[in-house]
């Protein structure tokens, strides 16, 4: 039988990650945890499951998910996130996949990911459709994760195939989390992604991820959840724009920031 590595990345994740880690124990020949500082109780709940995590300060999720994979004792290592709760029919086809002499190493296999919001199933979550489908078990040496500083991928496959059944990302668990996420996101985008500081830029990109993420997508139809991703993806969209501009004027006076906005907007709207 083909020996997995489970990779899981944690942050406290008390309150599910005992549902993601139970099933996937069933499977696991080697089960790394990397946890970037839990103050609940995450660790102690890794520990009576028998996992003992690894501390690294997080700085992406790509980073973060490239360093467990260095941890893998196996080759193929399957790639989770502590919000994720994998479905009986995809465990079971893992279990089968073990069974498989030499599976090609330049095959990648995707999870069909259906995100929650609030405890709902939504259609859209900025910037993605749900279900997406996720690359998430590999040879380890072949493939790696990039460095986007957000919405990284796995890269280096030369073909991929999906996975029976399904994962439940059960994410946006409360308001709270909505836009303590927003935040940083769009501060981790601007810190490790050179994006336009343009306030009038970050206005347009807000006033079109209403009408794209809102409206047009159908979360309008989702009632109060389809409100909170709408105004998501309005605000991350404005966030990065804001924070960027804010960064490059940083030294500047209040005064000179309105008079250089202005400037900018008399050459777009010049006088008559």
């Amino acid at each position: 039988m083909m020996e997995l590595s489970i990779c899981v990345l944690t942050y406290n994740s008390e309150r599910l990650i005992r549902e993601v880690l139970t099933p996937l124990l069933t499977l696991s020949d080697d089960i790394v945890i990397v946890d970037s500082g839990s103050s609940d109780n995450t660790l102690a709940i890794c520990r009576e499951l028998g996992c003992e995590p690894h501390h690294a300060p997080y700085e992406t999720h790509g980073r973060q998910m490239n360093l467990a994979i260095q941890r893998a004792r196996h080759p193929w290592v399957l790639c989770m996130d502590s919000d994720e709760i994998m479905d009986a029919q995809a465990l079971c086809w893992l279990l089968q996949f073990k069974l498989v002499p030499n599976p090609d190493p330049h095959t990648a296999w995707r999870l069909c990911r259906h995100w929650f919001v609030l405890g709902q199933p939504v259609r859209t979550i900025y910037p993605v459709s749900s279900p997406d489908f996720p690359v998430r078990l590999f040879h380890r040496n072949v493939v790696r994760f990039n460095d986007q500083p957000v919405d990284d991928a796995a890269e280096g496959f030369s073909r991929t195939e999906i996975i029976p059944g399904s994962v439940r990302h059960d994410t946006f668990y409360s308001l709270h989390e909505v836009f303590t996420k927003a935040n940083s996101y769009t501060t981790r985008l601007v810190k490790y992604k050179p994006i336009t500081p343009s306030l009038w830029r970050g206005i347009a990109s807000a006033i079109g991820a209403l009408f794209k993420w809102y409206f047009f997508s159908g979360a309008w139809r989702e009632g109060k959840v389809g409100v909170v991703t709408g105004s998501y993806a309005v605000l991350y969209s404005f966030l990065k724009y804001l924070k960027a501009w804010y960064a490059s004027t940083e030294t500047m006076t209040l005064a000179d920031k309105l008079k250089q906005q202005w400037e900018k907007i008399r050459r777009i709207y010049p006088a008559p």
